[in-house]
Order: C-alpha cells, then sequence, then structure tokens
C-alpha cells in the first residue's frame, strides 16, 4: 500500500491519552506516544495506518502557525495602524483567526491577516490590500469586470471559449540540493474533460519527461533524474476551455448517459456521512424533493453563511467537511468538499474537479464540485466564487456560480484523492489534490518550502 493512502484511515481516532497531550499543544510527546503505541505488534493494520498518517499530520502541524498572540497583533497593527487586541480577539472567537496550542501556548495561523483582508472588503480597504485574481477582485475592478464581461457574453451567446497557454515549473531550492540526488518530479497538466480539449503539450524540459493519459484523474507530466545540477522542470501546454452557460431556473434535457454510483458514496477520510453532516443536510433541503431545486438548496446555504478563509495544509487537516460546517469558515477545496459531502448525503451525485484559475494577467489554484441531475446531466457549483459574489453584494453573479463556471480555468484534476500514473513512493506534500506540482527523492518527498513552485498564463484569448 502506498504511504499516501494511510490518510483513508485517518477516521479511526486516536486514543484519549494521546489526544489530551495533543490538544494540549505537547506535539514531541505526542508523536513520541504514537511510536510506542506503533511498537506494538498486536494492534490492527487499519489502527497502524491510521497511527502513522496522524504522526505526520502531527509533526507538519506547528510550520503553519508561527505567531505568538502579541507577534500576531503587532504584525496586524504594522499594516492596519488602528487595530486592536479586541478586535483580534473577535475574530479569533468567530473562527476568522485559527490557532493552536503549542506547549501551553497558543499560536496562531501565517496567513490570518490575508484571510481577513479576503473576507472583509472593508479591512482589506483599511489595510491598503488587493489580491490579484478575479475571485478577489473588489467592485469595479479589472478583475470583477472581466467576470462580468465573461458572463454577459456565456448568458447572450450560450458559450464562451478561451484559448489559453500556461508555463509552469518546480525546481528544488538550491539549499536543498546536492549534486547526484534522485528526484521525482510531478507537475500537473490539463487532463481530458468536458469543457476542455484541443490539448497541446508545448514544451518539456528536460525532454523525456513521462506524459499521464488525457483521462487520468490527476494528470501530470513525471521526470526521474540523478540531477548533476540544479535545475527548473518546466512544461508548457494551450488547450480550449469552453463554458457552456446553463440557466438553472429553466433547465432542459441534455443527456441521458447514467452516473457512476461512487458519486453518491462516502469516501474517507473527509467526504463522510457524519450524524452532525447528516442533520444538516436533512435540515437545508427538509421539504425539498426536486434533486435540482435540493442542490440549490445547498449551494444556498454555504454561501450565505460560510465566510473565506485561507486554510492550513490540507495534510494536517481532519473531517474538512465537518469542521467548515461548524466554523463556517474555509476555503476553495474546503467549500467543494462540503457541497460535495451534503450533496451525495442526500442521493444528489457529485464529485471534485480542480486545477487553476487562469486569467489573462493571474494564474492561481483553484477548486470547484460537480453535480448530477438526470436528465440534464452534470452541472458545475463553484461555491467559492458565489462566497466572492457576496462579499461584493453581487446576487446575480452568484446565482450564476450554481451551474456553470467562467471560461478562464484549467482542469487537471477530475478527482479528490487519486493516485499519479507515476506513484509518488513517499509522502506527498498534499495528498488530495495537485496544482503546483510535487518533488520527492529517494529518501523523501519534499516540502512545500523546499522546493520553488512557479506558474504563469502566457496567452488567454477569447475564441470568437
Amino acid at each position: 500500500m502506498n504511504i499516501n493512502d494511510t490518510f483513508r484511515y485517518t477516521n479511526i481516532p486516536l486514543p484519549e491519552d494521546i489526544l489530551r497531550t495533543l490538544y494540549s499543544g505537547e506535539y514531541d510527546r505526542t508523536i513520541r506516544l504514537i511510536d510506542m503505541q506503533l511498537s506494538n505488534d498486536s494492534i490492527t493494520q487499519e489502527y497502524r495506518n491510521s497511527l502513522v498518517a496522524h504522526r505526520e499530520m502531527i509533526r507538519r502541524v506547528p510550520n503553519d502557525y508561527p505567531f505568538t498572540r502579541k507577534e500576531a497583533i503587532e504584525y496586524a497593527k504594522q499594516r492596519v495602524s488602528d487595530f486592536t487586541e479586541e478586535e483580534f480577539d473577535s475574530y479569533v472567537d468567530t473562527s476568522m483567526v485559527k490557532y493552536i496550542y503549542l506547549n501551553g501556548e497558543a499560536r496562531y495561523f501565517e496567513r490570518f491577516f490575508d484571510s481577513l483582508c479576503k473576507s472583509f472588503p472593508a479591512f482589506s480597504e483599511r489595510a491598503g490590500v488587493q489580491f490579484a485574481g478575479a475571485e478577489s477582485a473588489l467592485k469595479g475592478s479589472s478583475g470583477d469586470i472581466l467576470l462580468e464581461e465573461c458572463i454577459r457574453k456565456m448568458k447572450e451567446n450560450g458559450s464562451m471559449t478561451n484559448r489559453i497557454r500556461i508555463r509552469a515549473s518546480v525546481k528544488v531550492k538550491d539549499e536543498c540540493f546536492h549534486k547526484g540526488m534522485f528526484v521525482r518530479v510531478h507537475i500537473p497538466v490539463p487532463a481530458s474533460c468536458e469543457q476542455q480539449g484541443d490539448i497541446c503539450i508545448e514544451k518539456i524540459f528536460p525532454e523525456g519527461g513521462m506524459l499521464s493519459d488525457e483521462n487520468s484523474l490527476q494528470r501530470t507530466v513525471c521526470w526521474e533524474e540523478y540531477m548533476t545540477e540544479n535545475h527548473e522542470f518546466v512544461v508548457e501546454y494551450s488547450y480550449l476551455y469552453t463554458a457552456k452557460y446553463t440557466d438553472t431556473t429553466f433547465l432542459t434535457e441534455t443527456t441521458t448517459d447514467i452516473y457512476d454510483n461512487e458519486y453518491t458514496k462516502e469516501e474517507y477520510p473527509h467526504i463522510v456521512f457524519t450524524p452532525y453532516i447528516k442533520n444538516l443536510a436533512q435540515k437545508i433541503t427538509e421539504g425539498i424533493n426536486d434533486p435540482i431545486e435540493k442542490a440549490r438548496a445547498i449551494y444556498d446555504y454555504i454561501t450565505l453563511n460560510v465566510k473565506y478563509t485561507f486554510m492550513p495544509s490540507y495534510f494536517s487537516l481532519e473531517n474538512i467537511p465537518e469542521n467548515c460546517a461548524k466554523s463556517l469558515t474555509g476555503d476553495c477545496g474546503v467549500l467543494a468538499l462540503l457541497f460535495i459531502t451534503l450533496c451525495r448525503c442526500v442521493g444528489i451525485p457529485a464529485r471534485w474537479q480542480s486545477g487553476l484559475a487562469a486569467e489573462p494577467d493571474f494564474c492561481g489554484c483553484h477548486d470547484w464540485a460537480r453535480f448530477y441531475v438526470a436528465p440534464y446531466g452534470w452541472l458545475y457549483a463553484d461555491v467559492s466564487y458565489g462566497v466572492a459574489a457576496v462579499r461584493l453584494n453581487n446576487e446575480d453573479r452568484r446565482k450564476f456560480y450554481f451551474g456553470n463556471t467562467d471560461s478562464y480555468r484549467m482542469v487537471a484534476n477530475n478527482a479528490f484523492q487519486a493516485d499519479f500514473e507515476v506513484t509518488k513512493m513517499h509522502w506527498r506534500c498534499d495528498p488530495y489534490d495537485n496544482q503546483t506540482g510535487e518533488i520527492e527523492t529517494s529518501e523523501r518527498g519534499l516540502c512545500f518550502d523546499e522546493y520553488i513552485r512557479k506558474k504563469e498564463v502566457i496567452l488567454c484569448e477569447e475564441i470568437q
């Protein structure tokens, strides 16, 4: 079994004594106690898998929480002069600022300030911060106008097609490189899917990269090399992305396809029908019989109630959908997982899709969902863009992203938690998704802070 498959067993909980040390922030002791459990030959293989995954998750958690309370408040004050301790505490109380305990002291998430700027336009103005990308755009900005024009054209013409070319690369940081080291490198590339075609791999450097089949669930180009000198691994690709407009208030029959039953099932460790998820799904869809309206009710609930927050590495997160449903916070992937889980819980097939937001002057990671309603076929739900529309008080845009995506996308992944065609032998940086690439040596998988990831849109033009 590949070591990344151990994550499927993390729903087997840790014993109470280990959880107590973990929650008090005694991370070294927690790992020591797990090692004692692992030395016991009588435990089941399933429990052993859970311990192995939890051990690595716990080992990585502190890296995402560098700030003490004093440091976090000072960091915010340096950027917003009138920021107060009381304001900070109010954001902590509403889960907008995430924290852990480390050796008895509260430590705060490294991107807490970015989350406040992302979720609250007024705070963003106080900080003088504007993120790149249309999803984060303020009202009247170029990104806002880009989406408005795209949506208008899709409604008028029925679709919009862009030809997009992207250059992506990864490189081991010089301080982590040594001559003769073996590396296995994966970079995501466009996969075959309904909205994406005419895929052309324009350049692979170095030559000899192994290209996955277009139908791979997580498609990559992969290199294996003993490196005599440090260099970039590069792929350039182009493709056509066609976003068709679907008016979900007036649907017509579009397909006789059937869906795979796997898209209504649980998928451990995250897409799980816990009692809380079951009760929430039932409450949201109570009295609704039409599947499309059930899906719409779920989308409405999430977009109108959840605030966007940047998240720690998914590697270290447990039960992502339920924690989002309880804290009412999350990023694009978290929101998509909650939508997928709630849909499946009420019998609506739903699945993952992810890759990049690829705009003329921006390239960023992004996740969204698809759901199936007979006889209309597979539709889209971009919950994160829906939440962004709520921030701008743009109700028409919020409604658009139930059933649709815009035409500024690249799809590399058509499944959550799928393996690569050329399997990684060691821990992945992200065991569930792949948007910027992975590198491993013969000894271990490298962490994100050990290699450089770049991606840029070289061409993005509308095809009339």
